[in-house]
């Protein structure tokens, strides 16, 4: 029987075709026949034998990886063994969140205030989240995950020469997606998210001697929901900038706070009802600087229904 063995690429599968006397029934092992000729020349018996052992080489690697699928046969001897792998990978990694410092101001207006940008406000305790990436291709790839943030802003009162501070930690859950060299680390990524406000804290004091204090759980001076946009970039390393964006109104400018009443000179004074965010537009604006830093890659596996090798 004589077979000479050749590779074709049909609909992104790789086929073996081997064309042969025998048929399809009768073929169950692919052989490799090595004939060396006996040569009186010493050159050509050296040339012959290199071939020969790269040739079974090549079969030795390539035959364990691939797996028969279907055999068929043409009417003029052409037998056509389709192979594919035995299993599919799909690789995810997980990675922290890209926000470490940040640094973060507000478009702030208020009656009697034009809208202008708050001081700048820098942390960057609590900032730590973990993202779970999976790139489809060196070039494109996408990440969710979730992290907690210390985000905020500082109004200033000239007048009464007195600075009040308002922040919330969040637990966030962000969605985006990351393009260019992903593997060398410098691509830019873009996407949206939500943060959960889960506590909140004013402080103010004037001189910076005098301070109040007020701390809540799930507190309704601001939003409970956060949704915002970003836009960064990494650089090899893995050093990563990123600037987000919070759509809505910081402050909740519906939340109802109390003057308690009292007795002044026998005079009874009654609680008194205000709104002390009334009137009042925050907009916060944050720059992070970060580093991508990867984690241990889990790969799951899809095996294949069949599981048959070409010996």
């Amino acid at each position: 029987m004589t077979i000479f063995p050749s590779l074709k690429l049909i609909n992104g599968r790789v086929n073996i075709v081997v064309n042969s006397y025998a048929t399809a029934k009768n073929l169950q092992i692919l052989q490799v026949i090595c004939f060396i000729s006996l040569q009186k020349s010493r050159t050509y018996m050296r040339l012959t034998a290199s071939l020969t052992v790269l040739s079974l080489a090549f079969c030795l690697i390539v035959t364990p990886v691939w797996a028969q699928d279907d055999v068929d046969e043409d009417l003029d001897g052409t037998t056509e063994l389709v192979v594919q792998p035995l299993v599919k990978e799909k690789t995810f990694y997980a990675s922290n969140a890209l926000d470490m410092g940040i640094f973060s101001t507000s478009t702030l207006d208020k009656p009697g205030n034009d809208d202008a940008l708050t001081p700048l406000r820098f942390t960057w305790f609590i900032n730590f989240g973990i993202n779970i990436n999976h790139d489809f291709s060196n070039n494109f790839g996408v990440f969710s995950g979730l992290g907690i943030k210390n985000i905020g802003f500082i109004e200033r009162h000239r007048l009464l020469d007195s600075t009040v501070k308002r922040r919330v930690y969040t637990l966030g859950a962000p969605l985006g997606i990351k393009i260019g060299n992903l593997k060398k680390r410098n691509f830019v990524l873009l996407g949206v998210g939500a943060d959960l406000a889960y506590h909140y804290k004013e402080k103010g004091f004037t001189h910076r001697l005098h301070k109040d204090k007020t701390r809540e759980w799930f507190s309704d001076r601001t939003p409970l929901i956060m949704p915002h946009v970003f836009l960064g970039a990494s650089f090899d390393p893995g050093i990563t900038i990123k600037a987000q964006y919070y759509f809505n109104n910081f402050l909740n400018t519906d939340f109802t706070d109390q003057i308690p009443g009292g007795t002044i000179d026998g005079v009874v004074y009654p609680p008194i009802d205000f709104k002390p965010y009334a009137g009042y537009d925050v907009n916060l604006l944050m720059f992070s600087v970060g580093f991508d830093l990867h984690y241990k890659k889990v790969r799951l596996v899809e095996p294949k229904d069949k599981d048959k090798r070409i010996m």
